[in-house]
């Protein structure tokens, strides 16, 4: 682990920006990241190579090249005064893997290629998966103005900026052939406090969670005196969208006993503050919505009963509910082939979903057999204090390990 602990503390070192890490996607932070495992990789004699739109490719070259390969990796990117483990744990614990590989003196049968992928954080620029999702073809060129959070740039500019090409987004250019990769392998920190609550150092991830957000949802009612008006008479947004919300939590509740994946949050919820006041009703709210599950059919099933309620209680309460268009991101279900695997290296298996968003669920969804690796991590994610153990990133690095040398197909 001498390998990981040297470049957890250079990436610390490199990317903290008072309390938390700055990797920004396509900025100063990331690329400072890349150019640390880049340098890791060269040590190590692997061969490189970058992408159009930046995506760093480590290779441990197999006996049977011609064959379809197998990619580890994760992001390098964080969020704004995030963690250091977040996404550059499963950078750092596949590249660990190919250096014990070596060491050992194991010459794979496929090339096995770490894959350090770009903005898979969509908190810099709006877009999900930009890395991943890029090298598929898969990003509608639109992206390409959509103007980074925090100083306006164009994602076009910034890609420019960093010498790479945004007529590989523009042309929607494959980069990647899913045809030639054999598998998709990811280890990330958990994001959650499962693994913490339940002492265990590492799981098996079944599958990826999707979502339905209603990401610009409004409830519409008319503002007037609170001291004036009577209940029959008000049209009180903020009392009709609690209303909503109280309903929704009961249908997460009963989908929870009919033993069924979803997670339900409001994320956002306010009052227009240029109107609002302590002796108002208000009449208008600005809330979102996010669903989430490893079921298509569940999250379907969700939605279409948050637009049914939102007329009943619009009605109920003399208001008018606008929801909106969801954004939607598909759920991924993991390898079974894989997870089989995954849950015989481990002493202590376990499988849980992932509530958040990876890049696996892009390899997966576009067919390539993929698996993920939880490591226990205390404090969540996305802050400062994330707080993954060297020892069980160890025991999750050496589970990864054993998959690879004793693949399943």
């Amino acid at each position: 682990m001498a390998l990981a602990a040297a470049l957890f503390a250079d990436l610390d070192q490199a990317t903290r920006r008072g309390r938390g890490i700055v990797r920004d996607s396509y900025g100063e932070g990331e690329q400072a990241a890349h150019d640390l495992v880049r340098a890791a990789a060269a040590a190590l004699g692997l061969t490189i190579s970058i992408d159009a739109i930046g995506n760093l490719m480590m290779t441990l070259e197999g006996s049977a090249r011609a064959a379809p390969g197998i990619v580890l990796g994760s992001h390098l990117d964080s969020t704004p005064q995030g963690g250091n483990f977040d996404g550059a744990a499963g950078v750092v614990a596949a590249l660990s893997a190919l250096s014990a590989l070596r060491r050992a003196g194991v010459t794979p049968r496929v090339d096995l290629t770490v894959m350090a992928i770009r903005g898979e954080e969509s908190s810099w620029f709006d877009i999900s998966y930009i890395g991943s999702s890029g090298a598929f073809g898969l990003l509608d060129p639109r992206c390409l103005a959509v103007q980074r959070s925090d100083n306006g740039v164009s994602f076009e500019s910034a890609l420019l900026a960093r010498g790479f090409d945004p007529d590989a987004i523009r042309e929607r250019r494959r980069l990647l052939d899913p045809a030639r990769i054999r598998a998709y392998l990811e280890l990330h920190i958990e994001q959650g406090p499962t693994l913490v609550e339940k002492g265990l150092p590492a799981a098996v991830v079944t599958g990826i969670r999707g979502c339905r957000r209603f990401r610009h949802a409004r409830c519409h009612g008319q503002y007037g005196h609170s001291g004036a008006l009577s209940r029959e008479y008000r049209r009180d947004a903020v009392a009709a969208t609690v209303a909503l919300l109280h309903h929704l939590e009961s249908v997460w509740i009963d989908h929870e006993r009919r033993g069924h994946d979803l997670v339900f949050t409001v994320g956002e919820f306010s009052t227009d503050p240029t109107l609002h006041a302590p002796s108002k009703v208000a009449g208008e709210t600005r809330f979102v919505l996010d669903f989430r599950s490893t079921s298509e059919d569940v999250m379907d099933e969700v939605v279409a009963e948050a637009r049914a309620a939102a007329v009943r209680i619009g009605e109920d309460y003399r208001v008018r509910f606008d929801l909106g268009e969801t954004s939607d991101s598909p759920a991924a279900v993991m390898d079974p082939r894989l997870r089989a695997a995954l849950r015989g290296v481990f002493e202590q298996p376990f499988e849980m979903p992932s509530g958040a968003g990876h890049d696996a669920a892009v390899f997966a969804a576009v067919g390539i057999p993929s698996a993920m690796i939880f490591v226990r991590n205390d404090h969540g994610s996305h802050n400062p204090e994330e707080s993954m153990d060297l020892a069980d990133f160890a025991i999750a690095t050496r589970g990864l390990i054993r998959l690879l040398v004793d693949f399943p197909f």
